[in-house]
C-alpha cells in the first residue's frame, strides 16, 4: 500500500496533466483523471453555466457539485476554497462576497496556481488570491475565514481527518463550510481501491459516507447536514478497465453505490464572540501594571 506522500504525488502529477487538458476531456472521465469514456457526458460535475460569477476559462470540469450554491456567502465575507484548481469556485464565491470581501484559493499543484492567477489577472480581481500549499496544512492563519468551500477534493487527500481539523482551525467562530465530495455506500471492489489511477480519479480515495460524516462530527462541528446527494454511475467502458464483466455486473447489482454529496456544518460560536476575543487579546497585550514594571 502506498503511503500518504506517494498518494499525494500521484494526485499532483495527474492534476498537473489535467491542467493542460480541455474541459470536454476532463468531464468525460472520472474527475478528469482516467482515459475519457466514449460516452461523452459529464459523470460527476454539475452544470455551472447559469451560475453568477461563472468563468468558463476557469472551469476544467473537475468538480462533483455546486458547493457555492449552498454556501450562504454574504457580502464582505472571507472565503477559502480548498483545492481551487483554475479558480472557478473562487470566482463564483467572489461574485457573492463582492469587492469588499476576500477569496483565498489553496491548491498544491503549481501549474493550477499559475493558471488560476492568470485567470484572476485577466478579470481584474484584486481580492482573489491563490496560495500554493496542502489543504491538510493550510497556509493561512487561525480563525480567518467566514466560509470554506471545496469541490471534489477532500476525497483525494489521504488524511481526511487532518483536513477537517484544519478547516476547524481556519474558520472563525460561527463560520461554516459547504463542501461537495465523493463518498461510498457499501463495499468498493478491491481492484478500484488498489489502482493508483482510479485513486486520482476520486473514487478509490473516497470513504464510506457514514465515516465521512463521523469525522466532521468528531471535530465538534455543529448543525451538520447533507445539502444535496446524487448517485454517480461509472460507465461500463471505464469500469471494464478494473473489473471483469461478471464483477462489474455484481458491483452494479449488489446495492453498493458511489455518491456525490454536498455537506454543510458550522463552527461553534458567533462572530461577535470572535470580536470579543480579539479585543481581550489587545487589552491583555496593552495592559500596564506596577507589577510588570512598565508604569
Amino acid at each position: 500500500m502506498k503511503n500518504e506522500q506517494e498518494l499525494k504525488n500521484i494526485v499532483r502529477e495527474r492534476y498537473s496533466n489535467i491542467a493542460e487538458q480541455g474541459k470536454v476531456e476532463n468531464a468525460a472521465s472520472c474527475c478528469g483523471a482516467t482515459t475519457p469514456s466514449n460516452k461523452v457526458y459529464n459523470i460527476m460535475m454539475d452544470d455551472y453555466t447559469d451560475t453568477k460569477g461563472y468563468v468558463e476559462d476557469a472551469d476544467l470540469g473537475l468538480g462533483c457539485g455546486l458547493p457555492t450554491q449552498f454556501a450562504k456567502i454574504n457580502k464582505g465575507d472571507t472565503v477559502i476554497d480548498l483545492g481551487s484548481g483554475a479558480g472557478n469556485d473562487c470566482f463564483v464565491a467572489r461574485h457573492e462576497t463582492g469587492n469588499e470581501g476576500k477569496v483565498i484559493g489553496i491548491d498544491f499543484t503549481p501549474i493550477m496556481i499559475k493558471k488560476a492567477r492568470i485567470n484572476a489577472e485577466k478579470l481584474g480581481y484584486n481580492n482573489v488570491e491563490f496560495r500554493e500549499g496542502d489543504i491538510d496544512a493550510m497556509p493561512v492563519s487561525n480563525a480567518i475565514a467566514d466560509v470554506i468551500v471545496s469541490n471534489c477534493v477532500l476525497n483525494l487527500v489521504p488524511n481526511k481527518n487532518k483536513v477537517i481539523e484544519e478547516m476547524f482551525r481556519v474558520l472563525k467562530p460561527g463560520g461554516h463550510f459547504s463542501v461537495s465530495d465523493i463518498v461510498l455506500v457499501g463495499t468498493l471492489p478491491d481492484a478500484l481501491k488498489a489502482d493508483a489511477e482510479m485513486y486520482a480519479g476520486c473514487v478509490a480515495g473516497a470513504i464510506q459516507k457514514s465515516e465521512y460524516l463521523q469525522l466532521i462530527e468528531n471535530q465538534d462541528f455543529q448543525n451538520l447536514k447533507v445539502q444535496k446527494e446524487k448517485p454517480i454511475i461509472i460507465p461500463d467502458d471505464i469500469l471494464s478497465k478494473y473489473l471483469t464483466e461478471k464483477e462489474a455486473k455484481a458491483f452494479n447489482n449488489e446495492g453498493a453505490g458511489i455518491f456525490s454529496i454536498t455537506v454543510y456544518a458550522e463552527k461553534p460560536g458567533t462572530k461577535q464572540e470572535k470580536k470579543k476575543v480579539d479585543l481581550s487579546e489587545i487589552i491583555a497585550t496593552d495592559s500596564c501594571t506596577p507589577e510588570s514594571g512598565c508604569c
